[in-house]
């Protein structure tokens, strides 16, 4: 998420808790900022952790949150007395299509069940909120030089080679 939006923000600071190859390796909930320290604060934070990753996003951002979360983030009443009453988001934006994510690495192949979304708090606006729909738009957006890249560095790089010579070694056989 943190190379594509380094191609539309001037400077992006990115971080996770794994080494996933892009960012430094910190927990973001352990990082000591101080407040409005950052324009925009965009992640896919863990499930379980959604609500600390939006209330210290809050703190430290300026301009605005995104948070990609499980569509069913929405659905709690606890989060609702917690956050959305207080402090509702000005978007929800639903994708219409599956988004596939697999743990610490980009797999064309990859499908899924679950339903994602935005949601978005934008400071210094009406707090409305507002319901929108993400249309289908993964074919339009992917580059096959994504995956290519995705696999040619990081901690999977090596298991990825390691397939390849396999997967020519057995087409030698055939």
């Amino acid at each position: 998420m943190a190379k594509t939006l380094s191609e539309y923000f001037g400077s992006v600071i990115a971080s996770d808790i794994f080494p996933y190859g892009y960012g430094s390796v910190e927990n973001f909930l352990d990082r000591d900022e101080a407040s409005e320290t950052f324009d925009w604060v965009i992640t896919n934070p863990p499930f379980k952790f959604a609500e600390d990753f939006i209330n210290k996003s809050l703190r430290i951002s300026t301009r605005g949150v995104a948070m990609l979360v499980r569509t069913v983030f929405i659905e709690s009443v606890g989060r609702y007395d917690r956050i959305f009453s207080k402090n509702p988001p000005q978007k929800f934006a639903q994708f219409s299509e599956r988004v596939p994510m697999v743990k610490g690495r980009l797999d064309k192949k990859a499908s899924t069940a679950t339903g994602y979304s935005w949601i978005v708090w934008e400071k210094n606006i009406s707090p409305e909120p507002r319901l929108l729909w993400v249309p289908p738009c993964r074919k339009s957006l992917e580059r096959d030089e994504d995956y290519v890249e995705a696999l040619s560095s990081g901690p999977f790089s090596e298991r990825y080679e390691a397939s390849l010579k396999i997967e020519a070694s057995q087409k030698k056989l055939l």
